[in-house]
């Protein structure tokens, strides 16, 4: 395991530089701040993986599954729960971007598992089907959007990050056109982009976790450049 002095000034996986003046270090996420905190960047990585990785395989009707519900449980811990801890914990280590990706697809996946609990009522209030996938389409449009806006933010400068956003923002965007034109087949193109950016967020989670190590089997490389 890496030592505690090496842990105080490792902040990102990503290339960085050391500013002893100001005690902050330059990442490709952003300046943040040094801190005791261990990087929470792989957990919150293999959450989001794990729980779209899993859902994009029954969104796909992988092995005949048509109905999602067995999500629900990992929607609200994996997902949800654990993502909104990471991001607490990407906080006081000064990395906006981290806090806020994992705060916002932790709020996401909790909301999105809260739809499928049947004593939340929120599926018995549509008594119209047509209605219903409307609903469900405007509602996938958030998560598209904010994919986007965090797309913007790594695109220039990390090629893995921009792999997981750009597959998560058409994965989105086609389950709520899917959504709102009932096409099975666009339903099934978001499954198959959901899938990809499960396995590119476990190809850096692997990497952020192997970076840690003082003496790594091997370094994954995520594409970093200037």
């Amino acid at each position: 395991m890496a030592s505690p002095e090496s842990e105080k000034a490792r902040v990102s996986t990503t290339e960085y530089s050391r500013d002893p003046e100001q005690g902050v270090i330059s990442t490709t996420e952003g300046r943040a701040h040094r801190s005791g905190i261990a990087d929470p960047g792989p957990l919150g990585l293999f959450s989001f993986a794990s729980t779209t990785f899993i859902v994009s395989l029954y969104t796909v009707q992988a092995r005949g599954i048509t109905h999602p519900n067995v999500i629900v449980g990992m929607g609200l811990f994996t997902g949800g729960l654990t993502q909104i801890l990471v991001a607490m914990w990407q906080f006081p280590r000064g990395n906006v971007f981290g806090a806020t990706v994992f705060a916002s697809y932790g709020a996401f996946w909790l909301s999105y598992a809260t739809i499928y609990i049947p004593s939340s009522g929120i599926l018995a209030a549509y008594t119209d089907p047509t209605e219903l996938s409307n609903a469900l389409g405007i509602y996938l449009l958030y998560p598209m959007i904010l994919s986007l806006f965090f797309l913007l933010n790594v695109i220039r400068s990390n090629l893995a990050y921009s792999m997981i956003l750009t597959a998560a923002s058409l994965s989105f965007g086609c389950l709520a056109a899917a959504e709102l034109s009932q096409s099975a087949e666009v339903t099934k193109a978001g499954g198959v982009f959901g899938i990809i950016a499960a396995l590119v967020a476990y190809y850096v989670g692997v990497s952020e976790m192997l970076a840690a190590e003082e003496r790594p089997i091997v370094a994954l490389p995520l594409g970093v450049w200037r």
